[in-house]
C-alpha cells in the first residue's frame, strides 16, 4: 500500500471500537514528546483527550490530542509545519472550524492519532479537560459513555459525523447545558 492508499483508506476508516488498551497513555506520551520538541515554544501544553484518555472504556484505536497555543494565529501558524511533521488535514474542513485546526496522522490505511490545536485555556481547552476529567473520576458515567458508544458505533459504524454528533447530548449533560466539545473529527 502506497502512501496515497494509505491516507485514503485512513480517510474511508468506519468506526470501530476496540477494548481499551493500556498502551493508549505510552502512545500519547510518545507523540506529545515529539510536539513538543518540533514546537516547543509553540505549544504551550499538550493533553491526552478523548476516550482513549479514559481507563477502561472501548474506543476507537486513535489516540486523540489537544495541543493548547495562544491564538488561533498560532494555530494558523502552525499549519504547514504540522503537515510538514506527519500530519494531514483537509484545508475545507479545518476552513469550516472556528475554535481549533484538525489533523490527522495515519499509517497502513489506519488512523493513528487526531490532533485537535485550540486556544489553551479557552472555551474548548476547558470543555474536553472537563468531560475527560468528569468520565475519569465517575466510573458509572464512563460506563454509560461506553454503552452509548457501542450502540452509536453499531448504528453509525459508515459515518463518523453522524458517530460523533449522536455522541453530544451525552457530552451537554456532563460538561453542562449549553456547551459542546466543538464539531467532530473527520
Amino acid at each position: 500500500m502506497n502512501e496515497a492508499q494509505s491516507l485514503q483508506q485512513a480517510i474511508d476508516e468506519p468506526v470501530r471500537l476496540v477494548e481499551y488498551d493500556p498502551a493508549w497513555p505510552a502512545r500519547f506520551d510518545a507523540e506529545r514528546s515529539r510536539l513538543r520538541e518540533r514546537f516547543p515554544a509553540e505549544l504551550i501544553e499538550v493533553q491526552h483527550i478523548g476516550s482513549t484518555a479514559i481507563p477502561g472504556i472501548p474506543a476507537k484505536p486513535i489516540i486523540d490530542v489537544m495541543a493548547g497555543v495562544a491564538s488561533m494565529a498560532v494555530a494558523d501558524a502552525l499549519f504547514q509545519p504540522l503537515l510538514e511533521h506527519g500530519y494531514v488535514t483537509s484545508v475545507e474542513f479545518n476552513a469550516s472550524l472556528t475554535d481549533r485546526r484538525w489533523f490527522m496522522r495515519h499509517a497502513n490505511g489506519r488512523r493513528t492519532h487526531h490532533l485537535h490545536v485550540v486556544v489553551h485555556d479557552g472555551e474548548l481547552w476547558r470543555q474536553r479537560l472537563a468531560f475527560r476529567d468528569a468520565l475519569r473520576a465517575d466510573p458509572t458515567q464512563a460506563e454509560r459513555y461506553a454503552a452509548l458508544k457501542r450502540e452509536l458505533a453499531s448504528r453509525h459504524g459508515t459515518d463518523r459525523e453522524a458517530y460523533t454528533r449522536a455522541k453530544g447530548e451525552f457530552v451537554r449533560s456532563v460538561i453542562g447545558p449549553g456547551q459542546s466539545l466543538g464539531q467532530g473529527a473527520r
